[in-house]
């Protein structure tokens, strides 16, 4: 609802609230102006002192204004013509004309009505509104998506339009919510749709019929800074029943034009008070800085305009279309999808085709739209959640768990999860296990035990869609063609040979990096934006299915690098290691958010052992802080496949790479990497004490190893691998 609330207004009010925020942002530098260029009043000039002048210099002098910005003008009348000036304080002489300049008086007539008089400031007003909903709204999903208002300014990820969309929001929301509230508040004045709440006292009823005191021989006038004065008007010649008016920031008097006597005095109301406010926080009169901040943060709003463009439309083709996506009211099935890349997508529209091809009416929508309140006529709930990085939620299911925990009752509908990953990776599945989990604490009844499909697998999609249709009672059968996402040709440009002394040929493989189009640069798609760590997707030649790749470079190392060992009979590694310079590979990136060094300055253990360096070598290639790096490489034989053998020494005086340790399997005196950790022990410790944070990348058989020996190597501290799991300081990209 949130999501719909914002996305609606900005796409239809783009260009009507873009108007609004860029002219507000141009008026926002006059009143700046006007405080610069204002001849500045002497310390300690009264408001007497002030009147005496301009009266002398203009004897026909009717009133005397001064603006918050300090900007002090005089209207008077000279043989029965008007005249205006703004005034030197010191003189009381006019030094330039009173008129605004042709440029602010043209963006005010644009900000303000479009030049169409009552009409065009109703659309204005309508555009301020448009505002508020969306800078409202958008507050609220930047806070489910930092997950909380506590974690306001916590870091972001996803495609870069989106990163930018929502980091230019959470700095300018305020001033944009500010600015669109105080608007709206003076598009009601102007309409009489608030009270008018100025003070106005009485106009006395007695005075003392005299005329002509000299204004600087007003006691009233003489005590009064000029810093205080809002507005000084004489009375008309000739006319003994009329007084001098003075408005100042403290309320409105009238004073006798014969005695200069106070005769009566208004303090301002609370609503005057309030509406003077809310004109200085809009217009930025009397407060030039803050004027010019909110000008700034107006700026804001073509930027997020143009991204939050750019996001709608990566979305909407990212998600495919539903044919007969019922409402949610009337549908007997509900399917709600937790996707990050788009690809769990493809699999809900299948799924949703065949249900309706069943009969079945069906809605589908992002778990982010969970309302059971609103599934009337549900009969079952088919989740399909994939998991990111580490067992976190996808982007399309963000607070999904937190409205179902703080549901007061499971809905009536029987529940299916159905999980999406790669058993490569240790959080497998991990939030559809969750949400299966928080659903049986709940107590929602289960349609059937939770399914998972790995890597994508047609297959595995087409088992749990029979059984499906088993606990349903109709035939289903799904036919899934997963879309894979856009390949690029990759050009090799280098290749480092290792491994084959010790029968386990090995090749470092360094591929140019393709230039991204604007459409790419601005989405975060391709090889925009990919750093050590996350993997190459590469499609054989006679294989529909990928293969995945860590990489050992960032997208600021200029190039694509992995490592590879050619398997016996092995499709995929028998053509990369067969590669050779200017030869090509179709392939794509994929993010591995849950393998990453983190920020910060902790020290990092890296361990790994064959191939599983290129990750590692990455994150020490990438180490320009120095943060300290203790690596620990098992390899054959350091004469063969000492990968990046010929780095170390340099990273190493560069400060990157803090410590290496090497096991060697086939030396003189063979040991493993787990037994060099061993040797390590009493720093091991140290380094955890520290709040190191261990990565780990390798072999299954090596991880579990590795798992092994620092449970024994910590457990005398009070430590152990599984703790620093639950604290995110121990991962793994194990293959």
């Amino acid at each position: 609802m949130i999501r719909a609330l914002h996305r609606w207004p900005g796409l239809l009010a783009f260009a009507l609230v873009t108007v609004l925020a860029l002219s507000g942002a141009a008026l926002s530098i006059f009143p700046a102006i006007e405080r610069v260029a204002a001849p500045r009043a002497e310390a300690g000039l009264t408001v007497a002192t002030l009147a005496g002048r301009v009266h002398a210099a203009y004897p026909g002098v009717e009133q005397i204004r001064r603006s918050p910005s300090g900007r002090t003008t005089a209207y008077w009348f000279d043989q029965g013509m008007p005249g205006a000036a703004a005034i030197d304080p010191a003189t009381g002489k006019g030094v330039t004309s009173a008129d605004p300049n042709k440029v602010e008086r043209w963006l005010t007539n644009l900000h303000r009505s479009l030049f169409l008089g009552d009409g065009g400031r109703i659309v204005m007003a309508a555009g301020a509104a448009a505002m508020l909903v969306l800078s409202v709204s958008g507050a609220a999903l930047i806070a489910r998506r930092a997950g909380g208002w506590q974690r306001w300014f916590s870091p972001l990820r996803g495609p870069l339009a989106g990163r930018l969309h929502a980091e230019i929001a959470r700095v300018a929301v305020i001033g944009l919510v500010l600015s669109s509230t105080t608007a709206l508040w003076l598009a009601a004045s102007t309409f009489d749709l608030l009270p008018d709440g100025e003070a106005k006292p009485a106009f006395p009823a007695q005075v003392s019929g005299a005329t002509e005191i000299a204004p600087d021989k007003i006691a009233a006038l003489r005590h009064l800074p000029v810093a205080e004065l809002r507005a000084l008007s004489f009375p008309n010649p000739g006319d003994v029943s009329d007084v001098f008016t003075l408005k100042t920031d403290r309320g409105t008097g009238y004073l006798d034009q014969g005695t200069g006597d106070l005769l009566v005095w208004a303090d301002p109301t609370g609503w005057q008070r309030a509406s003077e406010t809310v004109y200085m926080l809009h217009t930025g009169q009397g407060a030039a800085v803050l004027g010019l901040v909110l000008g700034v943060m107006a700026l804001a709003v073509p930027a997020m305009g143009g991204t939050g463009f750019v996001v709608w439309h990566a979305g909407r083709r990212g998600r495919p279309r539903l044919r007969g996506n019922q409402p949610m009211a009337r549908a007997e099935t509900i399917l709600l999808v937790g996707s990050e890349g788009g690809s769990t997508w493809g699999f809900a529209a299948t799924l949703h085709a065949a249900l309706s091809g069943a009969g079945q009416r069906v809605h589908t929508a992002p778990m982010t739209a969970f309302a059971p309140g609103r599934y009337e006529c549900a009969k079952r709930i088919i989740v399909l959640a994939a998991t990111y990085g580490d067992g976190a939620a996808p982007a399309s299911a963000k607070g999904f768990l937190d409205r179902l925990n703080t549901a007061e009752n499971a809905p009536d509908a029987a529940m299916a999860v159905l999980g999406f990953g790669d058993r490569g990776f240790p959080a497998y599945c991990a939030f559809a296990k969750a949400v299966a989990a928080a659903a049986e604490e709940k107590g929602w009844s289960e349609l059937m035990p939770l399914g998972t499909v790995n890597r994508q697998s047609p297959q595995d999609f087409a088992r749990w869609g029979r059984a499906l249709g088993q606990a349903l009672g109709i035939d289903l059968e799904l036919a899934h063609q997963p879309v894979l996402p856009v390949a690029e040709t990759l050009t090799l440009v280098s290749r480092r040979d290792y491994g084959a002394e010790v029968q386990a040929p090995t090749a470092i493989l360094r591929f140019a990096l393709p230039r991204p189009t604007f459409g790419q640069w601005l989405t975060g798609a391709g090889f925009t934006r990919f750093g050590a760590g996350d993997l190459l997707g590469i499609l054989p030649e006679g294989s529909p299915v990928p293969r995945f790749y860590s990489l050992a470079s960032a997208h600021r190392d200029g190039f694509i690098e992995i490592v590879v060992k050619k398997h016996p009979g092995g499709l995929c590694s028998g053509q990369l290691t067969a590669l050779e310079p200017g030869q090509t590979v179709s392939a794509f990136p994929r993010r591995n958010p849950g393998f990453r060094p983190g920020r910060g300055h902790a020290p990092l253990i890296l361990i790994g052992a064959g191939t599983g360096i290129g990750p590692l070598a990455g994150f020490v290639r990438g180490n320009a802080r120095r943060r300290p790096v203790h690596l620990f490489f098992g390899m054959r034989h350091p004469d063969s496949d000492f990968l990046y053998g010929e780095e170390m020494s340099t990273w190493q005086e560069e400060g990157r790479l803090a410590r290496l340790v090497t096991a060697v399997s086939r030396g003189v005196r063979p040991n493993y990497v787990q037994d060099a950790l061993r040797s390590e022990r009493e720093e091991i410790v140290r380094l955890v004490r520290a709040g190191a944070r261990v990565m780990v990348c390798g072999g299954r058989g090596m991880a579990a190893g590795v798992s092994d020996a620092l449970a024994e190597i910590l457990a005398p501290a009070g430590l152990d691998p599984a703790a620093l799991k639950a604290e995110g300081r121990y991962v793994e990209d194990v293959f």
